[in-house]
């Protein structure tokens, strides 16, 4: 029998498959980037290809990069088939993953640039001549043997496009990066999702819950569900502002969004290190975090606020970094 946490982990799953976009019209934002995208699909239907280029997304988690994925595959009308970076340990999972696709599919690798390397080394004619040189055996006895995989649209996502390698980056057609939300799509995209959740919503607790959202889809659905369970738990039969501010002040998130692991970085490279400069590997002893939890979930919405920045020497802590925290500010220190 499951567990209760179990239960509850997978109603989650649920209302995030629930709320993700099923169509383009549904994806609010990233327009841009949705209007390259669907040209590379229309042309390549046009000349009747079995197959879209190749397509990497980078940018921060939560801003939409497996749904466009999604997206394109619904579009194109074609399997799409999910796996990660370190899932693919071997060569051997490699050639089960491809030889399972049909003709056309759409596999989506989330995380690419945590691919090993050897795998990576298989992955090119796969991706460029649709065929896999295989190694059997070891030593003396080793021979090679030529695998055909169907033609397939490889889609790429990552957090760190610098860790791409250079040889798997260029065998992408297509590389666009995903930016952080403005306030007015993320609105959308909350009053979109509460009436998913069938939830009412006032315009004020809308705004309240965009701008603690860290301009960013998936961390806005995860408040407003937090909140629908505060505004349940209440007995109240909608959300309003101040039911909003009740929850995110209960979860520890300020009116812009930081959370009590943000101020806490923020907090340490000012008051242990004097605003800075401060680099990476003392921060994150300072903190006890590791080094890439702050480079890829922290530091990119601080640096957004304006309330870090990045120097030759080291992180420094700005103005309104000090301000936010009700902190005097030293002299010299930068905007």
């Amino acid at each position: 029998m499951s567990s209760p946490k179990r239960t509850k982990i997978e109603q989650e799953d649920v209302l995030d498959l629930t709320l993700r976009p099923r169509t383009w019209d549904d994806y609010i934002g990233q327009d841009k980037i949705k209007q390259n995208v669907r040209i590379i699909i229309d042309a390549a239907k046009q000349r009747n290809e079995p197959s879209v280029e190749h397509i990497l997304f980078y940018g921060n988690p939560g801003l939409g990069k497996t749904t466009l994925a999604r997206l394109v595959a619904e579009e194109i009308g074609v399997d799409f088939r999910v796996t990660s970076g370190p899932a693919i340990e071997r060569a051997g999972d490699l050639a089960a993953i491809l030889t399972n696709l049909s003709d056309g599919s759409v596999l989506f690798i989330d995380e690419c640039h945590r691919l090993n390397r050897t795998v990576e080394e298989y992955l090119y004619p796969a991706l460029e001549d649709f065929k896999l040189n295989l190694i059997l055996g070891k030593g003396p006895m080793a021979r090679t043997m030529e695998l055909k995989v169907p033609r397939f649209t490889l889609i790429g996502a990552t957090t760190r496009l610098a860790a791409v390698s250079g040889p798997l980056r260029s065998r992408f057609g297509a590389i666009f990066g995903l930016n952080f939300y403005d306030t007015n799509d993320i609105v959308k995209i909350l009053a979109r999702s509460a009436r998913l959740l069938n939830v009412a919503i006032s315009h004020e607790a809308l705004d309240v819950l965009a701008k603690s959202s860290r301009y960013t889809p998936r961390v806005a659905n995860h408040l407003l569900k937090r909140v629908r369970d505060f505004a349940q738990v209440q007995s109240q039969e909608g959300i309003t502002a101040e039911i909003t501010r009740y929850a995110l002040d209960n979860l520890e998130i300020d009116p812009l969004g930081l959370g009590s692991n943000d101020r806490r970085i923020l907090e340490a490279l000012i008051d242990k290190f004097n605003g800075g400069p401060a680099g990476i590997q003392a921060l994150a002893a300072a903190t006890a975090e590791e080094e890439e939890t702050i480079l890829d979930v922290y530091e990119p919405y601080l640096m957004r606020l304006g309330f870090i920045a990045r120097t030759p020497r080291g992180r420094i802590a700005t103005r309104l970094g000090f301000e936010h925290l009700n902190k005097k500010t030293p002299r010299g220190a930068i905007l």
